[in-house]
């Protein structure tokens, strides 16, 4: 009888960590804290140093508004008079600088870095208004949005974006999600501030709280990495250490085969 209670033993051992493993791969676990949540806030683009943002100004008399805006191959002092060909050129992007300024025309440096696009609009408006008969149109985008995972996922990469918010989630499926040997409940985070600082955060995908994290949405650059499980590890390196003895042993076979040979 010892047989197989030892077999039962093994088999409810067995049945318990599949258990684990498998609450250990599933999203959004105990979404009821969301339902419980009555405080909301939605999240908003804060512009950084290093971006780079598409302006456009526009008015009812298109020469009124051209000199507050330039094109790739058009110079900072050039206005509608000279911009013959200009027409189909692109909008030139206007790089965040360190200290958050923007260098705009005829405003000169207009420090932008903490605003949200829509706050950068009205600033901009606010400034051209003494250069206008009529309140202007702004229009602010970011160009250069992205971020990177890596990792535990079926498409690790850098990958860029036109909106201006992207989850933890619309990241990963950007990255074809997470394969099954990850570690969901410790994605880490790399995020780096407006004055340098980088700083690694951790982030439990298994728990349904993640949605109220400050890291649930990405900024600019942040690097996503999917840790790998340790039966994943163990894996590849068995699979290392089988090709290293496979290869020796091939070596040796081939040794073996020549010393016999030129001993016959």
């Amino acid at each position: 009888m010892k047989l197989p209670k030892t077999f039962c033993a093994l088999m409810l051992a067995a049945t318990l960590g599949g258990c684990t493993s498998y609450q250990k791969s599933l999203y959004l676990q105990h979404e009821e804290v969301l339902n419980e949540s009555t405080k909301g806030q939605l999240y908003d683009f804060r512009i950084m140093p290093k971006d780079e943002l598409t302006i456009t100004v526009s008015t009812t008399d298109p020469e009124a508004s051209a000199p507050f805006y330039r094109k790739i191959g058009q110079s900072k002092e050039s206005t509608s008079n000279n911009n013959v060909g200009m027409d189909g050129a692109k909008l030139l992007s206007y790089l965040v600088d360190n200290n958050g300024y923007i260098d705009f025309p005829v405003l000169g440096m207009v420090k932008v870095m903490g605003l949200s696009n829509r706050e950068c609009e009205a600033l901009l408006r606010e400034k051209l208004q003494p250069y206008l008969k009529e309140v202007p149109n702004v229009t602010v985008r970011t160009a250069n949005y992205k971020f990177s995972v890596l990792g535990e996922v079926n498409r690790p990469g850098t990958y860029t974006t036109d909106a201006e918010k992207v989850t933890v989630f619309e990241a990963l499926a950007q990255a074809g999600d997470m394969t099954l040997f990850s570690i969901r409940d410790d994605v880490q985070l790399l995020r780096e501030d407006s004055t340098g600082i980088r700083k690694v955060y951790h982030i439990d995908l298994t728990q349904a709280n993640v949605a109220q994290s400050p890291y649930f949405y990405l900024q600019q650059n942040d690097v996503i990495y999917v840790k790998p499980t340790q039966a994943k590890v163990r894996t590849n390196t068995f699979n290392s250490n089988a090709s290293m003895w496979i290869t020796i042993l091939s070596v040796i076979t081939s040794v073996t085969s020549l010393v016999l040979a030129l001993t016959r």
